[in-house]
């Protein structure tokens, strides 16, 4: 694509010199990853001014530079003379809308061409992705997931680095998608993508709103405006998309004012067009009953917990929008069988159950020991920590309700990133209620202290790392698997 086409959809953009037509090799909007005719977008981020790295753009082959000028910087307008033989300079009012639009344009809109379904909330959006992998692909049809797991389609398995990734990967890997024969990809949308507008490009044919509690108050200060982040996916979808609501959340409930979309609800204890009522727990599984239209359908789960009730009705609620059999779904639920690192149970043959979760924030440790309490003849003991450079304020509370849910609290490190372990620690001590805890800074003697106390009719939890492999260090990133370690603590103990 040449250029002046590929600007033709940008908002409110001027030139600002050197300008001239050229066939479009590429985008970046890392200065480091541009190649000869490549398109440099130089974002304003939250660490760094991309109009600081323009000049080694274009030294690297950028033969249009497209910025934002907020304070008509003079240094930038010396380097625009200096280079405009060089490069074209376009000026607009946002780069991050920019950059979506252009990655989108370049890529041939892929998303336009793919059944797309944005899962949004603080808990849930991992499972109800892998459950609409699963229907999908029951259906006959071809699935594909964007999200915190790995990045996946047909037999291709990519790593995943944000839950949502940056406009320019995220249109690369639909226009992937597309080419391979992708009819449905389920993308686990984050209110950082939503609020950076990374997914400003994405016409989603269905929007799916899980919860909402406190989470991420590092990055966006205030809960409202977290929940505004989270809004913007419903507000941009049409009247042809479906916006699938848990009718139980007070927020989820605000967002149906919100958007032009078709509403499918769901709920456990409110009225709604989906509900589960007969619900019986058990250590292998979850019995309910669905309720749609008047018709009751008999479920049976894998998935434990009333927290995953909510995200089978979630998956079942988006299936019947899109008038996929409901015989299919039935079957796809049911033989559905857990998500890495979510209440993953690891084998033992020491009388008492461990878990592996992901459970990172206070709701979701909520849910989740309560969940095993129900299913508990025992004591509950659980291993977490948080995490480092992220919110703070939820230390306390994250302590407080082990301490209050939890027989005992054994407190360790997550991912202390930067941060000093203890002083993490501390924080979270201080919201802890009680003296049924102890400190272990170290991540693998804390699991083996957990593992060493537990007995028969136990069950150890192991939680805030879930599915994830490494462990991030002041020195660096180190490999670190809690289901690893747990089975290696189990093997030595025999």
């Amino acid at each position: 694509m040449r250029l002046k086409k590929i600007i033709e959809s940008l908002e409110d953009y001027s030139f600002c010199g050197g300008l001239r037509d050229f066939q479009v090799q590429g985008i970046s909007c890392n200065s480091k990853s541009v190649s000869a005719d490549f398109i440099f977008v130089a974002v304003k981020g939250t660490n760094a001014d991309g109009n600081s790295f323009i000049a080694q753009a274009i030294e690297k082959g950028a033969r249009a530079v497209v910025f934002q000028d907020d304070i008509n910087d003079p240094s930038l307008n010396v380097l625009i003379q200096d280079r405009a033989r060089q490069a074209g300079f376009i000026k607009v009012k946002d780069t991050r809308k920019a950059l979506a639009s252009l990655a989108r344009d370049f890529y041939a809109d892929p998303s336009s061409k793919l059944n797309i379904i944005g899962i949004t909330g603080t808990n849930g959006k991992t499972t109800v992705s892998y459950l609409i992998e699963a229907i999908v692909k029951e259906a006959g049809l071809t699935p594909a997931v964007i999200g915190t797991v790995n990045y996946r389609f047909k037999d291709l398995l990519l790593p995943s680095l944000n839950t949502t990734p940056g406009p320019l990967e995220l249109q690369s890997l639909l226009f992937r998608m597309r080419e391979a024969g992708v009819t449905h990809v389920a993308m686990e949308v984050s209110s950082h993508a939503l609020d950076q507008q990374r997914t400003l490009g994405i016409r989603f044919k269905s929007g799916i709103f899980t919860n909402f509690t406190q989470d991420h108050l590092d990055y966006h200060l205030t809960l409202d405006n977290y929940f505004q982040a989270k809004c913007r996916l419903f507000s941009s979808l049409g009247k042809d998309a479906c916006a699938v609501i848990n009718n139980d959340d007070e927020y989820g409930r605000g967002l149906i004012k919100l958007t032009e979309a078709k509403i499918i609800t769901y709920s456990i204890d409110t009225k709604a067009d989906l509900t589960a009522s007969g619900i019986k727990f058990d250590i292998s599984h979850t019995e309910f009953v669905l309720n749609a239209g008047g018709r009751r359908v008999d479920y049976r789960s894998g998935l434990i917990g009333r927290h995953n009730i909510y995200n089978i009705l979630a998956a079942v609620s988006w299936a019947i929008s899109e008038g996929i059999d409901q015989g299919a779904v039935k079957s796809a639920v049911e033989n559905f069988s857990f998500v890495p690192g979510r209440l993953e149970r690891i084998g033992t043959s020491l009388g008492f159950t461990v878990f592996v979760d992901y459970a990172h924030t206070e709701d979701a440790l909520k849910n989740v020991i309560e969940t095993l309490r129900e299913l508990s003849c025992g004591k509950i003991i659980v291993v977490f920590g948080c995490g480092g450079e992220r919110d703070k304020t939820k230390r306390p509370k994250m302590g407080r309700v082990v301490s209050e849910l939890a027989d005992y609290a054994v407190i360790t490190s997550d991912n202390p990133r930067s941060e000093e372990p203890l002083a993490i620690i501390e924080d979270i001590v201080r919201g802890v209620r009680g003296d049924n805890y102890c400190i272990i800074p170290d991540r693998k003697e804390a699991i083996q202290k957990s593992l060493a106390q537990a007995r028969k009719g136990d069950i150890v939890l192991v939680a805030g790392k879930g599915h994830e492999d490494y462990q991030v260090l002041k020195t660096g990133k180190i490999h670190f698997d809690d289901r690893e370690v747990v089975r290696e603590c189990l093997k030595s103990a025999r």
